[in-house]
């Protein structure tokens, strides 16, 4: 463990206590069916050490289910425009998630040195590799940081495929009005981990990363 810099924010006492109070309501409502979710191979993330989660995006509710389906605290990697956000805004800056700006790669180099932070110190970081929500019947390429991320700090990536959250919650697109559909089922399948210290090139290591990904997604 890194005792050189500062802990992360989203591995402290605040994020913690946020952290138990955000899961236990999301628990509570996936418990009660009032949304159908279901969690394949949660144990693939271990209970301690560093680890990448990355998972497809389709929807604004993605980190939402992924992050309620860990038992660990986990720190995101999102869209700077969350932060901006009623309510969400205050609970992201709690929960210490790390905020980035598309296209602008100053923002994604601080991004990339924050997230290497939080697995320094052990910590679990969720990324999103295509780097926005990707409508239905698109392919978004993966982009590099998660690849690089993994080879440099040597930390395991775990694959998550996330299906059916589009269903609650779709993406508005041309204007329409998004309609929370609760009875649409969720599910949220881990895969086995990938090694980094087994590819020698990024490009390699996130077309294996999309591959497992797209294949638990049928």
């Amino acid at each position: 463990m890194n005792t050189d810099a500062r802990r992360p924010r989203g591995l402290g006492k605040r994020a913690w206590l946020t952290t138990q109070l955000v899961r236990r309501t999301l628990r509570a409502l996936a418990w009660s069916r009032f949304v159908q979710v279901t969690v394949l191979n949660r144990d693939r993330v271990p209970s301690t050490g560093p680890v990448i989660i990355a998972s497809n995006h389709i929807s604004l509710l993605d980190a939402v289910f992924l992050w309620g389906a860990l038992r660990r605290r986990a720190v995101a990697i999102a869209m700077a425009e969350l932060w901006t956000w009623p309510v969400v805004g205050r609970l992201v800056r709690l929960l210490g998630h790390i905020p980035v700006v598309r296209r602008d790669p100053d923002s994604g180099r601080t991004a990339v040195s924050r997230a290497a932070q939080v697995l320094r110190y052990g910590g679990v970081l969720i990324i999103y590799p295509e780097g926005r929500l990707v409508p239905p019947g698109e392919r978004e390429p993966y982009k590099p940081g998660v690849a690089t991320l993994a080879m440099a700090t040597g930390v395991p990536i775990i694959p998550v495929a996330t299906t059916g959250t589009d269903g609650v919650l779709p993406m508005r697109r041309g204007g329409a009005r998004r309609r929370f559909n609760r009875h649409h089922p969720v599910t949220i399948h881990f895969g086995t981990p990938i090694d980094p210290a087994e590819f020698d090139d990024p490009e390699k290591l996130l077309d294996v990363l999309r591959h497992e990904i797209e294949g638990m997604r049928g």
